[in-house]
């Protein structure tokens, strides 16, 4: 068995008035993300992660923010991609371990929703998907309110 890991991280600018998509939910809030997509920070790094683990580059590589067919796109979709491009190299997902910060909202509430919604997606049991939380202590542009920000380490298996 051929075991590799990969890393994933992603910022994005909030703004006011937009909607914010976090995990593939709507997070109910005042500001949302900005991005050529639907700007998902957390879907985002979980595909940069996984492209990293098998070798295929990452989200931009294969979803050019200068291409017109990705704007607005819903994350889920891109996440779907990646999957797919890891099962034609006979990958499969072991696990996945993530972190978002941002101050406000509250994420802890959501969590539950995100890993059922991402293990629908991805096709793989909601236990094997971890999301964590934290705050910047109100330290740079997250602690500000300005952005958010997300890790992401993931485990594959061929």
């Amino acid at each position: 068995m051929k075991i590799r890991v990969g890393f994933g991280y992603d910022v994005h600018r909030l703004e006011e008035g937009k909607d914010f998509w976090l995990g593939g939910i709507k997070v109910p809030h005042t500001h949302g993300a900005v991005g050529h997509s639907d700007a998902d920070v957390l879907i985002h790094v979980i595909c940069d992660a996984l492209l990293g683990a098998a070798n295929l580059r990452d989200i931009g590589f294969h979803f050019s923010d200068k291409d017109p067919k990705f704007k607005g796109i819903d994350s889920k979709i891109l996440l779907k991609e990646v999957v797919a491009l890891l099962e034609a190299k006979g990958f499969s997902i072991g696990n996945i371990d993530s972190t978002i910060c941002l101050e406000l909202p509250k994420v802890n509430p959501h969590i539950p929703e995100m890993k059922k919604c991402l293990s629908e997606v991805m096709g793989i049991e909601e236990e094997d998907i971890s999301i964590k939380a934290t705050t910047t202590e109100r330290l740079g542009f997250v602690g500000k309110a300005e952005g958010v920000a997300a890790y992401a380490t993931v485990l594959i298996q061929k």
